[in-house]
């Protein structure tokens, strides 16, 4: 059974959360430029950013298979880092971290859920499409004059 959890100040389990999230996202090394920003993550800016924002572990058997962190802002909750381990992908674990994302927009008078993909992942834009997300944006990264990543949102009812 997976119980997804909030992580608090007494998570503690920083290290294997990063080695879950770069496990989750090895398949864009070499494919996506610039390269993800996951690679700058330690357990300590895990930590913080978990202080900084609201973030939910999905565990399994004792094991954290899939995380996501939130981020209010105007008008939009701002999903970042949703992962799920490689070997649990497919298992609806990431709807079931999207809908407490659902969930805390919708405490917090928020209409709509935003995220940033690489425009390389055209899987990811279908998995978010499926999901109810459309895109709204295209970005690119500081130095980059080509396009580097699109802003989807997922309006909530």
């Amino acid at each position: 059974m997976i119980e997804i959890i909030r992580i608090g100040e007494d998570f503690g389990r920083w290290d294997e959360l990063l080695a879950l999230i770069l496990s989750s996202f090895a398949y864009m090394d070499g494919v996506i430029d610039p390269p993800s920003s996951a690679h700058r993550l330690t357990p300590a800016s895990l930590a913080q950013k978990a202080r900084d924002e609201i973030a939910f572990a999905a565990i399994e058997g004792g094991g954290l298979v899939g995380c996501i962190f939130l981020k209010p802002e105007p008008g939009s909750l701002y999903l970042g880092k949703l992962a799920i381990a490689p070997a649990h992908q497919g298992k609806g674990i990431g709807r079931r971290l999207l809908a407490a994302a659902e969930d805390i927009a919708r405490e917090n008078g928020l209409p709509a859920l935003r995220l940033e993909t690489r425009i390389e992942l055209a899987g990811n834009h279908a998995t978010f499409a499926r999901w109810g997300f459309t895109k709204t944006a295209e970005n690119s990264h500081p130095g980059f004059t080509r396009v580097t990543s699109i802003e989807m949102r997922k309006w909530i009812t």
